[in-house]
């Protein structure tokens, strides 16, 4: 068994759709760039009101991964 190292960075999703939507966004494009994604927590939920009404959801993440 390896002894692996982590790395934890903090990243905001958002979408118009719903928090789900945003976590998957915020996944979606952290993979883009982050290699060895293997978990993620969310830490914040938050979101616009326009008029009343839901405009934007937001989803803050910590997402780690293994260092190579």
């Amino acid at each position: 068994m390896t002894e692996a190292v982590y790395r934890v960075v903090e990243i905001v999703g958002t979408s118009e759709e719903s928090i789900s939507r945003a976590i998957d966004h915020a996944i979606e494009r952290a993979s883009k760039t982050l290699r060895h994604l293997g978990w993620f927590e969310v830490v914040q939920v938050r979101g616009a009101i326009d008029n009343g009404k839901v405009r934007q959801y937001q989803a803050t993440l910590k997402v780690g991964f293994t260092l190579e």
